[in-house]
């Protein structure tokens, strides 16, 4: 962690960046209400949807705002999933969200880990990033005891 940044709790008004950044993509599960349910209720749903989002070509590259969007409904998975907490970070670049282990120096930058990809031209496999940044969490959750 660099000692420059500051992390802080979500404010109001970061709750609702967050929401519109998740917005355009769960627009587009409008009319259908059992993707609806199981993106809202499970954390395959939220990884259903960004695979369907990514396989369709829905966004372009250059859609940075909704490709980290996609980033941030990945971050609301692992939340749910390893039981990290979003926060704030602030550095020298600006405020952006992570999602930080709470008691430990675990923090990751999920907002970003799709788009930066789609950006270069990769495939993304959602599921395996997923289980692959899991399996990173539960060892460094292994090491932090």
């Amino acid at each position: 962690m660099n000692s420059d940044q500051r992390f802080r709790d979500l404010t109001d008004e970061d709750r609702k960046w967050l929401s519109d950044q998740r917005s355009r993509v769960e627009q587009l599960l409008d009319g259908n209400p059992d993707a609806q349910r199981k993106y809202h209720q499970t954390s395959a749903g939220k990884l259903g949807t960004i695979r369907a989002v990514l396989e369709g070509g829905i966004f372009r590259a250059d859609q940075t705002f909704e490709l980290q969007g996609l980033g941030i409904i990945l971050g609301d998975a692992i939340s749910a999933e390893m039981g990290l907490d979003w926060k704030m970070v602030e550095d020298q670049y600006g405020t952006s969200p992570c999602l930080a282990l709470k008691g430990t120096s675990v923090v990751l930058y999920p907002q970003t880990m799709i788009s930066k990809r789609v950006e270069r031209g990769e495939t993304v496999d959602v599921f395996n990033l997923f289980n692959w940044l899991c399996s990173q969490i539960d060892e460094l959750k292994a090491k932090a005891c």
